[in-house]
């Protein structure tokens, strides 16, 4: 950025745009192979005909995996290679993962799975990372640069499901699978081909230049308490993600066999990108509209609104299910279809909950963590994301309970977690004085 500008004059350089291309690419072809990984598992034709408790515990391990991996990457990159070296290895990964999934072998499945949580770990937090080392420290872009690639992310995630959805039906899952390789292909090349444009992220920075400035009040507070106050962000973390990544699983499953619609449940992972490019804009106006009138909720507040917010989209599908169950009338109690608006309504809520929630709480742990101890708690936020994806194997239950008592089961954890928070907003804000 041209330092003589003003912030409205200023423009964002061509390496933004770069990566925001090579992010989406990379996440279509990343929630193309969540949008069929599990229904894939149970194809008996194309797939292997397991369970859906077999597919389920295969998918959270998977996603445990993803979300740890970037603790590796990261250091890597930090220490040995360089964010655009890693970043570029990891889109190597990447696209062997994917071509590697349009053969059908349950050995190869394995090797597949290995590539993409390798090339997950290399390639995502160092993308982030270039985003943010494209601008100077104090630059009042940066925060709308991530807008912008987060914007990316699911313009990426939203055209995953629908394609999948389209080539499955017309080609199959081992074609598919390709599709999602040909796009990382695209990922890998646009960084490749204009890499110039980011080739200053990994230039050496002067000692210290990375600490977060903190407000003197926060600074007062002693580090134990910081961190006990960030571990209470992690229990929540925690119990959230185990239940916002059913969306894999057995929101797929609800989707194929429960929704009352003539697609299958592939298409059912662009919903929550859909909701987010719809959401986003509107939330961001609504905290410029209330900031300024000393109205806007603590960061904690949000967090809170954003559990209570979870529990509720899992409400709207135990009211869902309930009236499915009710209008069963064989022996089979799994045997129902209701309307698609209980799906795409519990959506729009739980995204609703996730922006409150887990961009809110990455920004807290930036800000909070003491200096000395930032890269521990940051690998803290990632290994409680990660624990939450592994606990998402309570979804082997879907099918020995009934759905309503499953959707019921979480959206009151949800809730209590959610209500726990909200009571401890006030220790909270006195541990997180300014956030």
């Amino acid at each position: 950025m041209d330092s003589s500008q003003s912030p409205s004059q200023a423009k964002h350089p061509r390496g933004l745009y770069v990566l925001f291309a090579s992010e989406a690419w990379e996440r279509f072809s990343f929630y193309s192979m969540l949008a069929l990984f599990v229904l894939y598992l149970r194809d008996p034709i194309e797939g292997f005909g397991w369970t859906e408790a077999e597919a389920i515990r295969l998918y959270s391990w998977y996603l445990t995996f993803v979300y740890v991996s970037p603790l590796v990457g990261g250091l890597l990159a930090d220490r040995y290679l360089g964010h655009l070296r890693t970043t570029l290895i990891g889109a190597v990964f990447f696209v062997a993962g994917h071509f590697l999934l349009s053969f059908h072998s349950i050995t190869i499945v394995y090797a597949a799975l290995a590539c993409l949580i390798v090339g997950n770990g290399l390639f995502k937090p160092n993308v982030s990372t270039m985003v943010g080392n494209l601008y100077p420290k104090v630059s009042p872009l940066k925060d709308r640069a991530f807008l912008i690639f987060y914007f990316g992310i699911n313009v990426g995630a939203f055209a995953a499901g629908v394609t999948m959805e389209v080539v499955k039906k017309f080609a199959g899952y081992h074609p598919a699978f390709a599709v999602a390789g040909a796009g990382m292909v695209i990922s890998l090349m646009t960084l490749y081909w204009w890499r110039e444009h980011v080739s200053n992220v990994d230039e050496p920075r002067v000692a210290g230049e990375g600490a977060a400035v903190e407000n003197a009040e926060l600074s007062a507070v002693p580090e134990g308490r910081r961190v006990g106050a960030l571990l209470v962000v992690f229990v929540i973390v925690v119990v959230f993600w185990m239940a916002f990544h059913q969306n894999g699983s057995t929101l797929t499953y609800f989707a194929d066999d429960n929704t009352d619609w003539n697609v299958s449940g592939t298409i059912a992972t662009s919903i929550n990108p859909a909701w987010i490019l719809i959401l986003t804009f509107p939330l961001l106006k609504l905290w410029g509209w209330l900031g300024p009138r000393g109205m806007e909720p603590s960061t904690p507040a949000k967090m809170a609104i954003g559990m209570l917010l979870t529990g509720l989209s899992f409400i709207v599908l135990y009211w869902a299910a309930s009236i499915g169950e009710a209008s069963v009338t064989g022996a089979d109690p799994y045997a129902y279809r209701v309307s698609p608006a209980w799906l795409i309504s519990s959506y729009g809520v739980v995204t609703l909950g996730e922006l409150l929630l887990s961009p809110m709480g990455l920004s807290l742990t930036s800000k909070v963590a003491p200096p000395r101890l930032r890269g521990v708690m940051m690998g803290g936020w990632f290994v409680a994301t990660g624990v939450g994806n592994k606990l998402t194997a309570i979804g082997v239950y879907w099918t020995r309970w009934p759905h309503s008592m499953f959707f019921a089961v979480l959206g009151i954890m949800c809730f209590a977690v959610g209500a726990l928070l909200a009571g401890l907003l006030k220790p909270l804000k006195k541990a997180m004085p300014g956030v």
